[in-house]
């Protein structure tokens, strides 16, 4: 397969190598502030979290499409739709999203992007946003996430890196919001070549390719550099795969371990 042809070297990437998956990995209940605390006592200072609205339109943190492995309270009974974006921000604003980890974060509730986004400012870190769209939202939650980042972050000086497998979503967000970096998440080739993926990315105005890292090699990575493209990998919890995607000249590591591996590094 013939690469791209190369693009102006990319503009300096502002962003940490070691990013602290959903806030802590597994050591917090994820997608929440708390966890946010205990990556950055580990000396993280990038995050990885996933943001949907609620039904009255307000970007809130969750991974799931359904509350039920992470929120539970009397606010969406047992019986109720378990659907996240099917309800408004009073209901789930209500749910314990702490307690499902351990008895030590009961209480933990979900919070907004308004939220996280102080947290990471105020302390000076940063954060990708994966925008996570409730079925039949997709574009319209890439939009109303791009307004919000775009309002929550003005005048800071590294904006937020917005991604997602959706390409609906990605669409939505250069529609509103150009200016802010985008990413294309890719679980899986799915019978498309590299060519094709990297062409989704081109025309979505993304700066960066973040891949389960298994994808990556060093002919994918060649051919993404020539692109123009950043790189990133998730879910990177072992040593020796860290030191394959380091070798290879990646740009990002999304992990679970932030008290195993050292982000300075």
């Amino acid at each position: 397969m013939r690469p791209a042809t190369p693009t102006a070297h990319p503009a300096p990437w502002p962003y940490a190598r070691w990013i602290a998956h959903r806030g802590a990995g597994k050591l917090a209940p994820e997608n929440t502030l708390a966890a946010f605390r205990l990556g950055a006592s580990h000396g993280y200072r990038m995050f990885e979290c996933d943001v949907k609205l609620s039904s009255d339109g307000l970007p809130f943190l969750l991974h799931d499409d359904t509350l039920e492995r992470t929120a539970t309270g009397a606010a969406v009974p047992a019986g109720a739709d378990p659907v996240a974006g099917h309800h408004p921000w009073h209901t789930l604003s209500q749910l314990d999203a702490g307690g499902w980890h351990s008895p030590a974060y009961a209480g933990q509730p979900l919070p907004t992007l308004d939220a996280i986004a102080r947290f990471c400012i105020a302390n000076g870190y940063f954060l990708n946003i994966e925008i996570k769209p409730t079925v039949g939202t997709e574009r319209h939650t890439g939009e109303v996430v791009a307004q919000h980042a775009a309002r929550l972050w003005q005048g800071v000086a590294v904006q937020p890196l917005l991604t997602s497998f959706d390409i609906a979503a990605l669409d939505g967000a250069m529609a509103t919001q150009p200016e802010l970096p985008r990413g294309l998440l890719i679980h899986a080739l799915e019978g498309q070549p590299w060519a094709q993926w990297l062409g989704h990315a081109t025309r979505l105005g993304c700066q960066a390719i973040v891949c389960n890292h298994q994808l990556w090699s060093a002919e994918s990575v060649a051919l993404a550099k020539a692109a123009g493209f950043r790189l990133l990998s998730y879910t990177v919890n072992d040593d020796k795969e860290a030191q394959r995607l380091l070798n290879l000249g990646t740009d990002g590591l999304i992990t679970d371990r932030v008290d195993h591996f050292r982000p300075q590094s």
